[in-house]
């Protein structure tokens, strides 16, 4: 089940709560997340004691079609610059079924199926993960050398098994989105919460807190964390956004018109 990729945050019925139940068994973990609308942001990062300075820098691109031929066959394909750490690469798949997953695929390093599940919704992902030198992703986006080179053989292999006839070479650079990246660790809830800042060329941000579990912890962390927010006076009914949706939407829209 892929959730909305914008939406207002409802109660999910009997039957959704049967599917995410059977999602988490197959599962390595589960990342809780809540997008706080824009005009709650400042007060949120207040009552939350966030200092941007304590934050991380990132880079983030995307790799799709004009059109988002990817995005439309569920394909993510990504890469990163890190400030004070390597460069890495994303090829993921969603929605996903575990048991429907090759277990060679399964045992692989860098592989990881994840439930993200936000007020409302939630999908299961197939997510694998490469390691980069600090360079590489500036010299290929430069165009320097071919996309193909971020990605190991078992990646390329993996894009080609969901995007058959879709050159990698040949997909279009969506980005970079300035990303902070801010890990902490509050008293009252003895659990990390990463909060995530993306800001798009034209101004606009989503905030995004988040907080990882084991399968087994979903709920019982997903009531604790919401406790705490609630009592921080952070809005969990706003409308939810995602972020890699916007920023693809945003770079396919600039390519289109030219800008």
């Amino acid at each position: 089940m892929a959730t909305t990729e914008t939406s207002t945050p409802v109660a999910l019925s009997q039957e959704q709560i049967a599917e995410l139940l059977e999602l988490l068994k197959g599962s390595d973990s589960v990342e809780l997340k809540l997008t706080v609308p824009e005009e709650h942001q400042r007060s949120a990062a207040v009552a939350l004691g966030m200092d941007p300075l304590d934050a991380q820098i990132r880079q983030v691109y995307f790799f799709d079609t004009p059109d988002l031929a990817l995005d439309k066959l569920g394909v993510v394909v990504r890469a990163r610059r890190i400030q004070g750490k390597g460069d890495d690469s994303v090829v993921k798949l969603r929605p996903v079924v575990p048991s429907e997953l090759p277990a060679e695929l399964r045992k692989s390093t860098g592989f990881r199926v994840e439930v993200d599940a936000l007020p409302g919704g939630f999908v299961c992902s197939g997510t694998l993960k490469r390691p980069l030198a600090s360079t590489e992703v500036k010299r290929t986006v430069s165009r320097e050398r071919p996309l193909r080179k971020l990605f190991s053989k078992q990646q390329r292999a993996y894009y080609t098994n969901h995007a058959p006839g879709i050159d990698l070479d040949g997909l279009s650079i969506l980005g970079p989105i300035f990303v902070l990246k801010l890990r902490f660790t509050p008293e009252e809830l003895h659990r990390r919460v990463v909060a995530e800042m993306w800001i798009y060329p034209d101004g606009s941000r989503v905030l995004e807190l988040s907080t990882r579990a084991a399968t087994g912890d979903a709920f019982q962390v997903a009531v604790e964390t919401r406790t705490y927010l609630a009592g921080k006076g952070i809005d969990l009914s706003g409308e939810q956004q995602t972020k890699t949706k916007k920023a693809l939407e945003y770079f396919a829209g600039a390519l289109k018109s030219g800008s």
